[in-house]
């Protein structure tokens, strides 16, 4: 993974989790939580939308949309588990 890729990870990350902390009021974590919650949601978004038969085009707009929908699902799961 080059310098550029993870640049564009951390970023597409960062707009995800800040996204999601608006959507799912009452979460915020600061910028590396939501660069986390960015990642991680694109992660579990990358595994969970494919078998539901969700696919979302390709590009940055598409990976944040695609970042932004895990880390909602995320910190929906998180506010649970805390309640």
């Amino acid at each position: 993974m080059g310098i550029t890729s993870l640049l564009i990870m951390l970023l597409v990350g960062a707009i995800a989790g800040w996204l999601a902390s608006k959507i799912v009021k009452g979460f915020g974590f600061g910028l590396l939580g939501n660069i986390v919650v960015g990642i991680v949601g694109a992660f579990l978004a990358g595994l969970i939308l494919p078998q539901i038969g969700v696919v979302i085009g390709g590009g940055i707009l598409g990976a944040i949309i695609n970042a932004t929908i895990g880390a909602v699902i995320l910190l929906f799961l998180i506010k649970l588990i805390r309640r």
